[in-house]
């Protein structure tokens, strides 16, 4: 079967010298919740900017559902490809709700009723439907986030790539968006230093350190590897022993 994202030996450095990505291989099948883990400067930034050609691979090649990631393509790629970003004001700019989540739609073409449902199902998967006609600003930080994870569904992507979704939210809007995650029929990818949301949402997960992966498994087999986690500046909070949570069971 044919990966939803498939990145071969991709490396990248900034026009500055810095190299960011040294061969970076990483296969992501249809329906995987993967974490994509690693400390402040591993790389996860730059390797998500791949994904829907914001920036270009100096070697190796990225594929989404087997559609190179060129430049002939990029329209359709960032079509299947949806970046939630970590601050969702980064994408809600429009004056209500409904506006926000039609911007994508209406720009590849769609009108009329078929941009209506479309908008109006986007809403339903996020529970935001009823606040359709407000203006985003009017809403919660959780809300907006919602929001903007709905601007992205509302493109029907093939893979969801989010970017420290649970940063800045309380206990009551982490747990309604893990709820939303979980229903959603959709490909994720999820950048995140909060390790108990990654074993809590995502089966497996893959660590990058220094511009290469440097392990893939499953979640809880990689937070308990304590010599890895040593290794790779990745702790877990005060408190929280994934060994006495146990193997989350994932829907």
């Amino acid at each position: 079967m044919t990966p939803v994202l498939d990145v071969e030996g991709l490396a990248f450095a900034y026009p500055d010298g810095h190299q960011a990505l040294f061969g970076v291989d990483l296969h992501v099948h249809r329906g995987e919740r993967v974490a994509l883990l690693g400390p402040n400067g591993a790389g996860k930034t730059t390797l998500v900017l791949h994904l829907n050609g914001i920036l270009v691979a100096g070697a190796g090649t990225v594929a989404v559902s087997g559609l190179p990631v060129t430049k002939a393509n990029i329209p359709e790629i960032r079509r299947r490809v949806g970046i939630v970003f970590q601050d969702p004001d980064d994408q809600l700019f429009m004056g209500t709700v409904r506006q926000d989540v039609a911007f994508g739609p209406a720009n590849l073409g769609l009108r009329g009723s078929e941009l209506d449902a479309r908008v109006q199902h986007a809403l339903e998967q996020v529970g935001m439907e009823e606040y359709a006609d407000r203006p985003p600003h009017h809403l919660s930080f959780g809300q907006r986030r919602r929001v903007a994870v709905a601007t992205v569904l509302a493109m029907e992507p093939e893979i969801l790539v989010l970017d420290e979704p649970s940063s800045n939210l309380d206990p009551a809007s982490r747990r309604e968006l893990a709820d939303i995650l979980r229903s959603l029929d959709v490909t994720v990818l999820m950048v995140t230093h909060d390790l108990p949301y990654a074993l809590e949402l995502c089966p497996r997960a893959v660590v990058l350190s220094d511009g290469t992966v440097v392990a893939d498994g499953a979640t809880y087999d990689v937070l308990t590897d304590d010599a890895l986690m040593r290794a790779h500046r990745l702790e877990l909070p005060f408190g929280f022993d994934p060994r006495t949570v146990g193997r989350p069971v994932t829907g």
